[in-house]
């Protein structure tokens, strides 16, 4: 009778080990990181939304107060942390339903509204696209015999705003249809 001869005790404990790190590495790649992952995209999605709204927010009260929206992200931050008509609205309460008037929601991160996070975009801190409208028309006034007696020019500015995440969590209106004035891409 021939007798096989048996391995090293040791072969088997490194196969083992091998078998246990493998696995370890599967369910970290697998099940553990995809997860992490999903959590924090969500987590820059909701932030992002809640920023573009505020921004939305804050073009409408610009509006309300100049007439017409603007495409300075500075100036608006400047407008919400200094104009007295803000300060009035975020501080107020509605005298029916005696809730806050404050159109601003709090930030995911630290709980409360801080304007100067509006300008940029929490994933990867690049700024917001925040385009106006402009057009210009000819409007030309012609007598009988066909002489031409005035051109008008008009030029409008700010009636529509376009606001983008450029990491790719939405837009807010539109530059040609206003329809789509105010309107969030993910409502």
């Amino acid at each position: 009778m021939i007798q096989k001869k048996q391995e090293p005790w040791y072969i088997h404990a490194a196969l083992w080990v091998v078998i246990v790190v493998l696995s370890y590495v599967l369910i970290e790649v697998a099940i553990i990181q995809p997860r992490e992952i999903m959590r924090k995209e969500r987590y820059f999605k909701k932030e992002s939304r809640i920023r573009m709204d505020d921004i939305r927010q804050a073009e409408i009260l610009w509006q309300k107060e100049k007439g017409y929206y603007t495409d300075n992200l500075d100036s608006l931050i400047e407008f919400i942390k200094t104009d007295s008509t803000v300060k009035k609205v975020m501080t107020g309460i509605d005298t029916i339903t005696k809730k806050p008037t404050n159109p601003f929601k709090p930030l995911v991160s630290v709980g409360a509204f801080v304007p100067e996070s509006l300008a940029h975009s929490p994933k990867s801190l690049r700024p917001y696209l925040l385009q106006v409208d402009s057009s210009v028309e000819y409007d030309t006034t012609v007598n009988r015999r066909g002489k031409i007696i005035k051109i008008d020019t008009v030029r409008t500015f700010g009636h529509r705003y376009y606001l983008e995440d450029k990491d790719g969590y939405g837009s807010i209106g539109d530059l040609y249809n206003n329809a789509s004035l105010n309107t969030a891409s993910w409502e």
